[in-house]
């Protein structure tokens, strides 16, 4: 291990020039990444039917490629899993990532062809740590090993070649032997199926380990993070791991949550956010400072950005990096080296900069609270129960939020279902900073509150802890990247997480 570490990070501060190259170039490495993948995939199934041999520019790629969802192109991804070849990737697809689907209780699967691997999320991996040391050059990152709260594993039914899980799961039962080495704990824990259990088995193991830097989802890494300190009876997670120097988190806004880390770890560590999903390796902070993750351009995937008002539309309408102004909400199109083509993600994004692109997740665009025209996204729900919390001295564990409807007697509402590890000690009063709060970063929210027209002060309910975790549960969703929805413009999710909190009181 010691022999090995030197090795590597003299190999990822080597990669920098060729970093340097794409971010300089960004849309000239666009236009070939979308060469490679056409080329590649002009003799399958897919590349048949929209005569890609004959499609020879961006534009007319976008002309005879309609925008696809998931459900358009699942029948594809059928046959490739019951070990069909040439559907939508020209090189056999023995692995799937399993999506989360948190408003789906069926699954996605999502192709991950070699290529994707090593092209995208390796190769943007390795990105990620040539950066860190460049910015941080005396970093003992490497010297330690790298705990990964990831997801569980399993096979496909459908047949043996043919396996299956989530994203973290396949990547790493697919990580090169050193990628083995740096990393805790060992496969068989790091894969295993029934949650509890498995965070019982990591804190157990973990615990006794020289860990450097910390990679998964928030709400799990903390639940990971305290049952450490139970075990070692200690007060801080620097006591147990005195050289950690990096936690890095994606899935979900690390807004409401750094609090909390900044106090459970006890000591300054540094925070990347990164953008890693089942489809692709889409984006990373080069600085925790940064305002914006740098979208990887030269990574096997070709973006689209569909403005949202044209979701929905027969032929909507997206643009590529040339055209993108900052700050405007973009759903995220795809075509990676995966099979997906003109793939319609489902999260929204804005850029921060233009030079070099870098973005920000605002939400998802089936996510959001819009009953009453206020447009309210994740973005400004994160950043308002952080300022509310902050406001009230207390700490939030976890969210969901939907609209209230007019009834004959009253006006609409948004109604919020909170989990606390800490709650405020007047609810009125954390009520009315979560209202104020909205109004800051919504001027249509603002607009449909004023002299409570159209919106009533927000109705805010403290459900049990474990809540949430139940209702994951009942999805078949606990761990990996699951989380709950913070947003649904209807009740469903919301009623069915009342009814379990009534159910236990």
């Amino acid at each position: 291990m010691k022999l090995l570490s030197p090795a590597i990070s003299k190999l990822a501060r080597l990669r920098h020039w060729r970093i340097q190259n794409w971010t300089n170039h960004p849309v000239a490495a666009q236009r070939e990444v979308l060469q490679d993948l056409v080329t590649s995939a002009q003799y399958t199934v897919f590349g048949k039917k929209y005569n890609f041999s004959r499609l020879f520019t961006i534009k007319d790629f976008k002309k005879h490629v309609p925008i696809h969802e998931y459900e358009d192109i699942s029948p594809y991804i059928q046959r490739m899993m019951e070990g069909e070849e040439n559907v939508l990737w020209n090189t056999p697809v023995n692995w799937f990532a399993k999506s989360s689907g948190t408003t789906n209780d069926k699954s996605k699967f999502i192709p991950v062809s070699e290529e994707s691997l090593q092209e995208n999320h390796y190769k943007a991996s390795k990105d990620v740590l040539t950066n860190y040391y460049k910015n941080f050059p005396s970093s003992d990152l490497l010297t330690g090993k790298g705990l990964v709260v990831g997801g569980s594993h399993q096979v496909s039914k459908i047949n043996d070649e043919i396996q299956c899980g989530d994203l973290s799961a396949v990547l790493m039962q697919n990580s090169p032997f050193w990628g083995q080495w740096i990393r805790t704990p060992e496969l068989s824990i790091a894969l295993l199926d029934e949650w509890e259990n498995k965070i019982e088995k990591l804190a157990q193991v973990t615990a006794e380990e020289n860990v450097t830097s910390l990679a998964g989802v928030p709400t799990w890494t903390l639940l990971l993070l305290k049952r450490i300190l139970e075990i070692k009876q200690k007060q801080t997670i620097r006591e147990v791991w005195p050289n950690l120097e990096l936690y890095i988190n994606g899935g979900v806004s690390f807004i409401p949550y750094r609090e909390q880390f900044e106090s459970i770890i006890g000591a300054p560590i540094n925070y990347l956010e990164i953008y890693n999903a089942s489809e692709g390796f889409f984006a990373a902070q080069e600085t925790p400072k940064d305002e914006g993750m740098t979208l990887f351009t030269e990574h096997g995937i070709f973006y689209e950005f569909m403005p949202v008002e044209e979701y929905g539309k027969p032929n909507p309408s997206t643009v590529g990096l040339d055209k993108v102004s900052l700050h405007t909400n973009y759903a995220l199109v795809i075509s990676t080296t995966g099979g997906l083509w003109r793939y319609l993600v489902g999260d929204t994004i804005k850029f921060t900069s233009l030079n070099p692109y870098k973005i920000l997740i605002t939400g998802r665009l089936k996510h959001y609270i819009n009953a009453f025209g206020e447009e309210v996204i994740v973005d400004n729900s994160d950043k308002a129960i952080t300022i509310a919390a902050q406001k009230t001295n207390a700490v939030v564990r976890d969210y969901t939020a939907a609209p209230v409807y007019f009834g004959k007697n009253n006006n609409g509402a948004h109604e919020w279902l909170i989990e606390f590890d800490k709650e405020p000690i007047s609810m009125d009063e954390f009520t009315t900073e979560l209202d104020n709060a909205l109004k800051s970063v919504n001027s249509d929210y603002e607009a449909k509150r004023h002299k409570d027209i159209a919106l009533g002060l927000p109705k805010v309910h403290i459900l049990k802890t474990g809540t949430f975790t139940k209702w994951l549960r009942t999805k078949n969703k606990v761990g990996g990247q699951h989380k709950v929805p913070r947003l649904s413009n209807d009740r469903k999710i919301l009623e069915e997480i009342l009814l379990l909190n009534k159910q236990d009181a």
